[in-house]
């Protein structure tokens, strides 16, 4: 069973904003796009401080829609909400030790999307290090205990969860040594997600019920984004995470978490949005294809088309 029901206005609105985006974007296949949307009716159930029971909060589906949500994608940095959970869970479980410098490594992966903070994070995790390249037994040993994370992950038993891989560092020129070895000659064992499973992860963190109350406020905090442009950071636009994705879109008075991620090839966000006047929702949206990697376009024009029906919907009742 599905963590969201779906719903027949969600499905026409739905709808009716990728019809708008295809016709604003012609040159936007059918296949370079996929979206889940998840909409908060009364009573919210999310943004709590974790009010609400793991139990109670599974039992309470909300309301949803999703385009090619299914779809395995190459994720980028939004795998990086992946690793966040898993070393919350770590360090809930005292498999790693706190200090410092992994609460800096944990900071600058989320806050700033830093592939050197990841690289950090994934070798504290699994305990592998990257390096030259490993004769075959050493090898298949060192990628036994790299997958430590995706058995994390299925054993969550979130149906989902089943179709992704998330035992790959993200890399700025790429992959050398054994790290080439383990993504395959074709590359067949890189990262990949669909948007169903981002939007369950996310909506299992803003619920509080993503390894623990306490942990999930300190994931809240690290996923909140400013979307006041004096408050952007004064580096390349990419950087900040809001221009030229969901947060963009967003009027004055919104409030925004989110994780985006982007490649020459790919130009995704993940994003929970509180706006003024409207609904809590949960969005998150995968592109694909080098010219929509570099439109800044597009995603916000997503967010603006979801932004404006959910003005539209009220509180859904069918």
């Amino acid at each position: 069973m599905t963590f969201y029901q779906s719903s027949d206005r969600l499905e026409s609105l739905g709808q009716q904003v990728l019809k708008k985006t295809w016709q604003e974007f012609p040159n936007l296949n059918l296949e370079q796009i996929a979206l889940t949307w998840l909409v908060y009716d009364n009573p919210v159930i999310v943004h709590t401080g974790g009010a609400i029971s793991a139990e109670a909060f599974w039992e309470h589906p909300v309301r949803g829609f999703s385009y090619r949500g299914n779809e395995r994608i190459y994720p980028a940095s939004v795998v990086k909400l992946f690793y966040l959970v898993a070393i919350q869970e770590w360090l809930e479980g005292n498999m790693v030790q706190d200090s410092a410098e992994l609460e800096r490594a944990i900071h600058d992966m989320i806050i700033e999307s830093s592939n050197d903070a990841t690289s950090y994070i994934v070798d504290t995790l699994t305990g592998t290090t990257s390096g030259p390249e490993l004769p075959t037994e050493p090898l298949r040993t060192w990628a036994h205990q790299r997958n430590i994370i995706n058995r994390y992950y299925q054993g969550l038993g979130w149906p989902e969860l089943e179709p992704i891989n998330v035992n790959q560092k993200p890399w700025g020129d790429g992959p050398y040594g054994r790290e080439r070895q383990f993504l395959g000659a074709d590359y067949q064992n890189r990262n990949m997600l669909t948007t169903k499973a981002i939007a369950r992860l996310f909506h299992s963190i803003m619920g509080g019920v993503a390894v623990s109350r306490e942990r999930c406020q300190t994931m809240i905090k690290l996923l909140h984004r400013s979307i006041d442009p004096q408050n952007l950071a004064p580096i390349d636009e990419d950087e900040n995470q809001v221009t030229g994705f969901l947060g963009e879109a967003l009027p004055a008075g919104s409030l925004l978490w989110s994780k985006a991620g982007w490649t020459s090839r790919v130009r995704h966000d993940a994003a929970y949005i509180e706006g003024p006047d409207r609904q809590p929702y949960l969005l998150t949206v995968f592109t694909e294809g080098e010219q929509h990697a570099t439109n800044r376009e597009i995603l916000p024009f997503v967010s603006q088309q979801i932004f404006e029906a959910i003005a539209n919907i009220g509180e859904i009742t069918d």
